[in-house]
């Protein structure tokens, strides 16, 4: 199975995003897909795959708008050059496709790294889904944490050197008081990006099993 490329409306442009749709025929469930800080590479177009042959329409925008990174130094160039306010717009915007298509009455947003955080911000400043999955993103702070409505499954590793266990923490405990549906899962022994099977230094494959697992699950449990 293999998606493709497509342009999508965002208010006065267009944004590029690689589109996978299950077999068969819907209604399904939708998901948009948000890259690391790598940009649209073949890992995040590989994921978005996987998510249609488990029956979700996939919707990863390319954020970075057809440049990619090999190495940590460009991607953090990229990272830094990235106006985040158009990127949340972008995102958004790749939500009300996924409703414009009818495929289903529910989206849900699921990010990695940069993508992770993005995914949080989209949810907490207007983007209407019905289910976040954030693996290893920034957390939010609380006042924007307050801003959520969707229920958010969280997933870290405990060696994550940019995501320390006391601000994962206190982003699980700021969910709890703010009365958010939501579950943070730590896996021991597991770095940042240990999701990527394209890093081989990261990847923690019991992990990344078992976040998979976990993501399936909650999508399916909130976007049925």
């Amino acid at each position: 199975m293999s998606g493709k490329i497509i342009q999508f409306p965002s208010n006065s442009h267009k944004t590029p995003g690689y589109l996978a749709i299950p077999e068969g025929k819907g209604p399904f469930p939708s998901v948009v897909a948000i890259q690391e800080w790598w940009g649209l590479v073949g890992h995040i177009k590989d994921v978005a795959d996987r998510f249609a042959a488990e029956g979700f329409v996939t919707l990863a925008p390319d954020l970075y708008h057809g440049l990619v990174a090999e190495e940590p130094n460009e991607a953090r160039k990229l990272a830094m050059a990235l106006d985040r306010a158009r990127a949340i717009e972008e995102i958004t915007s790749a939500v009300r496709y996924l409703h414009k298509l009818e495929v289903s009455d529910k989206v849900g947003i699921v990010g990695w790294c940069m993508g992770g955080g993005l995914a949080l911000s989209a949810a907490a400043n207007g983007a209407m889904v019905d289910a976040v999955v954030c693996f290893y993103g920034r957390p939010l702070d609380a006042r924007d944490t307050a801003k959520l409505k969707a229920p958010v499954l969280g997933l870290y590793g405990d060696k994550d050197g940019g995501n320390p266990q006391s601000i994962v923490q206190d982003f699980d405990k700021e969910l709890e008081k703010q009365g958010i549906t939501h579950h943070i899962h730590v896996y021991a022994g597991a770095q940042h990006a240990f999701f990527n099977d394209g890093r081989p230094s990261a990847y923690h494959a019991e992990a990344a099993a078992d976040a998979w697992r976990r993501t399936l699950a909650w999508l399916r449990q909130y976007l049925k």
